[in-house]
């Protein structure tokens, strides 16, 4: 029985191991990923992860979108002040409240976003072509499934 729960313990380990690498090298993966969009679109990634936030919204608050991004308010500010500067945003005063600064996006902001979007959805396109049918529905579920997983785990950590 004791070796049977040590080859089960070895396995248990090798797997750890092995889960540890392989979303390290994805988390890399999507790090290059995150550098070559930003060059391609000319903007810092935090400027561009911003402006995805309001595909489906017309207005943001400073606060919503630090919770959003989860950093502070300040930083949030400077992402702001850089994307009005460069005319992709815009600060409105809420009609109902005006002490509330709401954000928009310009139409050249809506356009960026959009074509950040579109990218996107080509560059994951790509990646699900890479794979036949049966393996993108396996890679999906399994995915789904590592989601739950370390969505349960987090919990547990807090």
């Amino acid at each position: 029985m004791n070796d049977h729960n040590e080859i089960n313990g070895e396995m248990l380990n090798y797997q750890t191991m092995r889960l540890r690498d392989i979303i390290a090298e994805i988390v890399q993966c999507c790090d290059d990923r995150k550098l070559y969009e930003s060059r391609k679109f000319g903007l810092p990634y935090s400027e561009l992860k911003c402006l995805m936030l309001f595909l489906g919204e017309r207005y943001l608050t400073v606060k919503g979108i630090a919770e959003k991004l989860d950093v502070a308010k300040s930083r949030v500010t400077t992402i702001l002040d850089r994307l009005i500067e460069k005319r992709f945003a815009e600060r409105i005063v809420d009609p109902k409240d005006a002490r509330i600064k709401l954000i928009s996006l310009t139409p050249k902001g809506k356009k960026k976003a959009e074509q950040l979007k579109d990218h996107q959805r080509k560059i994951h396109g790509r990646l699900l072509l890479e794979m036949n049918n049966e393996e993108r529905k396996n890679v999906l579920s399994h995915l789904e499934l590592l989601r739950t997983a370390m969505e349960a785990v987090k919990e547990q950590m807090v």
